[in-house]
């Protein structure tokens, strides 16, 4: 497991920043809606924390994508 978070460490802190900043604009604007501080926080940490999840794996796609498409302009 330290191995795997080693290796993919700059990925789980932008993972990880993402996500503190997603969660303080999902927590302004659930309260605008809202009104309501307990109401705004709970939204503000559901949605975001089910996104930083997607978020981990669709940049290492992402990243995957990258490394073939260089291997592939590199092999022609």
């Amino acid at each position: 497991m330290a191995r795997y978070v080693r290796a993919n460490l700059p990925t789980i802190m932008k993972t990880g920043t993402y996500y503190v900043a997603h969660v303080t604009v999902a927590a302004m604007v659930a309260y605008a809606v809202t009104g309501d501080l307990l109401t705004s926080m709970t939204l503000s940490l559901l949605e975001p924390t089910v996104q930083a999840f997607v978020f981990f794996f669709h940049e290492k796609a992402w990243q995957r994508a990258a490394r073939r498409l260089s291997s592939a302009l590199q092999g022609t």
